[in-house]
């Protein structure tokens, strides 16, 4: 009896002092617990009215039918920061944590709006992800990542890693790396624990709980994690390149200021109306909706061959317009655009050019009049922000492997010099140029298609 009792003593002497070492730990690398399992005097929620409660030191939150996304968030806020905490999700719910937010009365009647790092139990794996709440949509989402993907382990607790330092913004999942953003947005704001709307009775009830929170907001260049190399960096940077860019090879298409590296496509030099330049983006303006009839389609002086092109578009309502590739700018003198490859950029609930064509291939990302725009990675429906909204279009090709993203989802996959592809073009409107899609080289082309559209951000790097 006397040997158990020592036994238990001695336990309950070697629990208590891992706690205090692990305090001290924690006291001597600048960490502050950020929730400490008592009470939320430090937090204040917003927008919906899902329960939030303290069970075991860990903050619980329950979801409620037909309110709004609810959010505890911190009374502080914060800029520069190493934020870890353990979360563990019922399946069948989303959730969330913000960072740098902002909750104002002039956005959205005080909609919650800022940085989220995702969590989720559903089949596309998008946990670890950056999504923009109430603004911008999803920033990195896991499609680029797929070991990322794999990190976030259902019906366990995961152990989450946020590094927000200067525009870098990284993620990890249970010691991976998930995403790797370059943004500039919001430099600062609230941190909030997200109870996501839900619309479905049986997921009334269902939790999310948290644990071991805790931020670091000094020391924090010498506290980085190593970034995976393997993880691509996605930048959303206003035409500017990162040093991360700049040293795998990618360059500037467009300097965000002149009309440098850049003619007419029936013209020797930049065209004299129709286009116009300002706060850093280049507008093709509206004359009505006729095709290349104002200042016409523009192209590179430069030509490509494999290569992977990323260019910002915002749309206006109803807008149609393309941004093409392998452009022989000779082929087609006469009215129109000149030909080539291209990447739809439309409207497709306000343009009549999307129910056209076949099958829907004249929709947005698609291969004009060619393959079908479709999401690879999730059946939500293709990643587009909306008429308004800037919207990134990435073109991959590496030999004839040709890919299109949108919003850095894959939504279209060929090969440009396969049967079926040639078999596509004896079948479209472009069966009359002969070798259509496969010449070795060629332009790189934005084009006027009489609508309203900007562009931004358009860099290109060679293989």
């Amino acid at each position: 009896m006397e040997v158990v009792k020592l036994q238990k003593k001695l336990c309950t002497t070697v629990m208590f002092s891992f706690f205090l070492v692990s305090g001290s730990a924690w006291a001597q690398e600048n960490w502050e617990v950020l929730f400490n399992g008592k009470d939320l005097s430090n937090f204040e929620q917003l927008n919906g009215d899902a329960s939030y409660a303290i069970e075991n030191k860990e903050l619980v939150g329950t979801s409620k039918l037909n309110t709004p996304n609810s959010f505890m968030a911190t009374k502080k806020k914060y800029g520069d920061f190493i934020l870890e905490f353990d979360v563990l999700v019922e399946n069948g719910l989303n959730s969330g944590v913000q960072f740098r937010s902002l909750s104002t009365p002039e956005y959205k009647n005080g909609r919650v709006h800022g940085y989220q790092c995702e969590i989720e139990t559903s089949s596309r794996k998008w946990a670890g992800g950056v999504y923009d709440e109430g603004r911008n949509g999803w920033l990195y989402p896991l499609s680029r990542n797929p070991k990322g993907q794999q990190a976030f382990i259902r019906g366990e607790w995961n152990h989450y890693r946020i590094e927000a330092i200067g525009h870098d913004i990284r993620t990890w999942v249970n010691g991976v790396q998930c995403a790797n953003l370059v943004d500039d947005t919001t430099s600062n704001g609230f941190i909030a624990f997200q109870v996501h709307s839900i619309h479905d009775a049986n997921l009334e009830g269902k939790t999310v709980r948290w644990k071991n929170i805790k931020i670091k907001t000094t020391d924090l260049e010498r506290s980085r994690n190593e970034v995976d190399t393997e993880v691509p960096q996605i930048s959303y940077l206003t035409n500017q390149l990162t040093s991360d860019e700049m040293r795998k090879g990618w360059r500037l298409l467009w300097d965000g200021k002149t009309t440098k590296g850049w003619r007419g496509a029936k013209l020797d030099g930049f065209p004299e109306k129709g286009w116009e330049i300002g706060n850093g983006e280049l507008t093709v303006l509206s004359s009505g909706g006729a095709e290349s009839r104002n200042g016409g389609d523009i192209v590179t002086e430069d030509s490509f061959s494999d290569f992977e092109l990323s260019v910002d578009f915002k749309i206006t309502e109803g807008a149609n317009s393309g941004i093409k590739y392998f452009v022989d700018a000779e082929l087609n003198k006469g009215e129109g655009s000149a030909i080539g490859l291209e990447f739809q950029v439309l409207d497709d609930k306000k343009h009549p050019d999307a129910a056209h064509g076949k099958n829907g291939n004249r929709t947005i990302g698609s291969l004009y009049d060619l393959i079908r725009a479709e999401n690879s990675d999730s059946s939500r429906g293709k990643n587009f922000k909306g008429v308004g909204a800037w919207n990134n279009a990435r073109i991959v090709v590496k030999g004839g492997h040709v890919e299109h993203w949108l919003n850095q989802v894959k939504v279209v996959e060929f090969d440009r010099y396969s049967q079926m592809f040639k078999a596509l073009v004896e079948k479209s409107k472009y069966e009359k140029w002969k070798g259509f899609g496969r010449l070795p080289q060629g332009l790189i082309l934005l084009q006027d298609h009489g609508d309203k559209v900007s562009f931004k951000n358009i860099k290109i790097r060679e293989f």
